[in-house]
This record gives structure tokens, C-alpha cells and sequence, in this order.
């Protein structure tokens, strides 16, 4: 198999575009399903209050982090709806910019439709096999064979590119200047979930009336965990593993990278700052921030004394940098893993909103 075919069929505006629009769909869908079982799993015993309880909880943390995710991913349009059977006429206006932006489905075909017009005026083509897969890419995504049928054999020319650039883009070669935008872009991204965690946690509490100074900052301690460890850090870390590649690259040390080998080296600054120094920093910052927020008691003796004291790694924040790994592939110029972003944030948001504890304390 043809890896560059794969990955341009993979990434093509029309595959992107129908994932784009079923991120809410299966976010909202995964989001009430983990609910539900969350809420079966930990009051397996208890009295309908304590289930009810826990169901409440659970609706108000996965509702505010969903809808902080799908806000920040695809911002928020004020424009004209019906309700109860007469139209509402608003003005359309943009009130949050999306982060993760796409255009309609119509807006794509209609792009595509003038590149393959385009191209066909200015090149004669015989090959029957690559105009039936052109007039396949007027409504429909192309196959990786069919993706390869098309690079290998419309002869090269700049009308070409053209038509290339339309129908099956590149992966962006992004350079290190390139990958900080992306990162300030990603971390928000990564933010707003976690704040709309926090926000619904102790929003949950305050409705079933189980608010405690503990439960709050518990909640706020762990969306740092979960933004310093599992996403700024790590991309902090790859921007500058970039970077330091690129400088070796200027120096002629080394070659120009290929994008998995970029892939590769964005990794590797996602394991060396995001995962062995995220959780450590996180809670540092934590215990010298927070803790003194919320616990007036005077003596450090009396708080926690080791750094993991509170909070310590676990195999299950390993697997939630799997979002990094996505963020790599973002930054290595693979769009078609961008729509995912979305499913892996809400793990942080969700996390953040419970006030998950891991050492010796119950989340709240």
C-alpha cells in the first residue's frame, strides 16, 4: 500500500468535513453513554438518593464539559431559529470563533467541482480510469486506490498542483513558528473543556447540596493536572523538539525530516516534558498555589509533604496521552485526526469536573 496515498486519501476536504459533523453527534452519544454506566458502576448498593444523586452529578459535569468542548471546537453562531412555530429573526454573528473551523459540505463540493472543471479545460486526459475517479471526486471521497490511480497518473504540470491542492492536500509542512500558533491554538482548545469541567463539578455540588472547600479545590487541582500534565506541557514540549530539529537541520547535521519522522520527533518532546515532568510540575504549582487557597492552616506541616503526596501517575493518565498523539499528528500536518481532538479533551474536562484524587482521597 502506497503510504502517501493513504494518508492524502485520508485527509481529503470532503472526509474531513462529514467527521467535522458527526464529532457532536458521537460526542454527545459517548458522553451520556459513559454517564449512564459511571452511574450503574459507583452506587452499585447505595440508596435511590446516593444513585440520584450520582446520576445528577454526572448530567451537569458531562453536560458542561460536552458543550464547552463543542463551543471551543466549532465556536458559537448567533443566526435565525424557529421556536414553537415562529421564526426568530437574529442577525448572524460570530460570537466565539471556532477553533477547529470547517465550511459546509456544499461549500466543499462546489470548490471541488471548479478545481476538476478547471484542471480538465487545461488538460487533455485520456486515462478513463483517472476521469471516472475525477467524476467520482465531484460528490464522492476517492478510494486509496483510486488516490493513487490519480498522483501516479495525471502527468505533472502546474495545473496539477492545482487540482492536487483541491482534492487531496498535502500534509502542512509546519515549521517551528507554524507549530507555536498551532500549540497556543491546541492548548486552548484543551483549556476550555477542562475550565467547563470545573465549572460543572462544582456546579454539581452546589445542586445536590454536597459542596465542601475540599471537593472545590479537588476539582481545581486536578484540571491543573490535567492541563499541565496531559496537554500544555506536551505540546510545549513538542514545539521545542521541532525547533531543536529544525536548528539541526539549518546546521546541516541532519536531513530534512519526512512527516513521520516529524511525527516522531514532536513525540518525543510530548514524552519528555508532558509526561515524566507534567505530573510533577502540576503538582507543585498545585500544592504552592491552591493548597494555601483553600487550607488556611499556617504549618506546611500539616499539608501534604511529597509531591505525589495527593496525586500520583497512573496507567490511565498514560492512555489519555493519547490525545498527544493526536496532537502530534495535528502538528505533523495530518488534518483528518483534528475532529478527534474533541473526544480526547472531554477525558481531561470530565476528570477535572470529579476532582479526581488518586492517593488516599475519594474524588468528590
Amino acid at each position: 500500500m502506497n503510504i502517501s496515498a493513504l494518508g492524502r486519501c485520508i485527509d481529503q476536504p470532503i472526509i474531513l468535513n462529514k467527521l467535522h459533523q458527526k464529532m457532536p453527534a458521537l460526542l454527545i452519544g459517548a458522553g451520556a453513554g459513559y454517564g449512564i454506566y459511571d452511574t450503574m458502576k459507583s452506587t452499585k448498593g447505595d440508596n435511590k438518593k446516593l444513585k440520584r444523586q450520582k446520576a445528577v452529578k454526572n448530567l451537569i459535569i458531562i453536560g458542561t464539559t460536552i458543550a464547552a468542548s463543542l463551543v471551543g471546537a466549532r465556536g458559537l453562531r448567533l443566526k435565525p431559529f424557529s421556536f414553537l412555530g415562529k421564526k426568530i429573526n437574529l442577525k448572524e454573528k460570530q460570537l466565539i470563533p471556532a477553533l477547529l473551523p470547517s465550511s459546509s459540505m456544499s461549500e466543499v463540493l462546489e470548490k471541488q467541482n471548479k478545481a476538476i472543471d478547471t484542471f480538465l479545460f487545461e488538460t487533455q486526459i485520456r486515462n478513463k480510469e483517472v476521469l471516472k475517479a475525477l467524476a467520482k471526486a465531484r460528490k464522492q471521497p476517492l478510494s486509496v486506490k483510486e488516490t493513487d490511480l490519480v498522483l501516479r497518473e495525471i502527468p505533472e504540470s502546474q495545473s496539477k498542483k492545482k487540482l492536487l491542492d483541491t482534492l487531496l492536500p498535502e500534509a502542512e509542512n509546519l515549521d517551528a513558528c507554524g507549530i507555536f500558533s498551532e500549540i497556543g491554538r491546541l492548548s486552548l482548545l484543551g483549556a476550555i473543556p477542562v475550565v467547563g469541567g470545573i465549572v460543572g463539578g462544582i456546579t454539581a455540588d452546589k445542586v445536590t447540596k454536597t459542596e465542601t472547600p475540599k471537593s472545590v479545590s479537588n476539582k481545581i487541582k486536578e484540571g491543573f493536572y490535567q492541563y499541565f500534565a496531559n496537554i500544555f506541557l506536551c505540546n510545549v514540549g513538542a514545539c521545542a523538539a521541532l525547533f531543536s530539529a529544525e536548528r539541526l537541520q539549518a546546521a546541516k547535521v541532519i536531513k530534512p525530516l519526512t512527516p513521520v519522522q516529524r511525527l516522531v520527533v514532536i513525540l518525543s518532546g510530548i514524552t519528555a516534558t508532558g509526561i515524566v515532568g507534567g505530573s510533577y510540575i502540576a503538582n507543585k504549582m498545585s500544592q504552592k498555589i491552591i493548597d494555601p487557597i483553600f487550607n488556611k492552616e499556617k504549618s506546611l506541616s500539616k499539608r501534604h509533604k511529597g509531591v505525589y503526596d495527593e496525586r500520583k501517575p497512573e496507567l490511565t493518565d498514560i492512555a489519555l496521552h493519547a490525545d498527544d498523539i493526536a496532537t502530534a499528528g495535528v502538528l505533523s500536518g495530518f488534518k483528518w485526526i483534528e475532529p478527534a481532538l474533541p473526544f480526547m479533551y472531554f477525558v481531561s474536562g470530565y476528570r477535572a469536573g470529579i476532582g479526581y484524587r488518586n492517593n488516599s482521597q475519594e474524588s468528590v
